[in-house]
């Protein structure tokens, strides 16, 4: 029987600290910017399109189409996913894709935020819808 993958716990700081709190809940949070409107991930407390400080934490739908992946097969974890995802709230963020057969993987499939326990907070990753 195959072992199961472990992941490192994410490092935590005052700025990431609630959008790991909303992690270990099953949610996945992006940063709203009141000033510009546009969604932005990974969160933080400066809007990267205006740079305003007035930003807002928002819950994700979760839901995403694959933008871009590789595939690398050698590794000594195994085979594994990387890839770009678009959310269905705009931002693109790099992820992971699991728990699913690689080699079916295209480009536009839909994809689901899945979280992946760690010794912290757990860690999205996404998988086919």
């Amino acid at each position: 029987m195959a072992e199961a993958k472990t992941y490192p716990a994410p490092v935590t700081n005052p700025e990431t600290a609630a959008f790991w709190e909303a992690a270990k809940q099953g949610k996945l949070m992006i940063k709203r910017c009141t000033a510009c409107g546009e969604p932005h991930y990974f969160p933080r407390s400066i809007c990267p399109f205006c740079f305003s400080d007035q930003t807002a934490w928002e819950q994700s739908s979760g839901e995403a189409t694959i933008y871009s992946f590789s595939l690398m097969r050698k590794s000594p974890t195994g085979p594994y996913a990387i890839a770009y995802v678009t959310l269905k709230e705009g931002p693109s963020l790099q992820t992971n894709i699991v728990d699913c057969d690689l080699e079916t993987l295209k480009i536009g499939q839909t994809v689901k935020v899945v979280f992946k326990p760690t010794e912290g907070a757990p860690l999205p990753f996404f998988t086919p819808a």
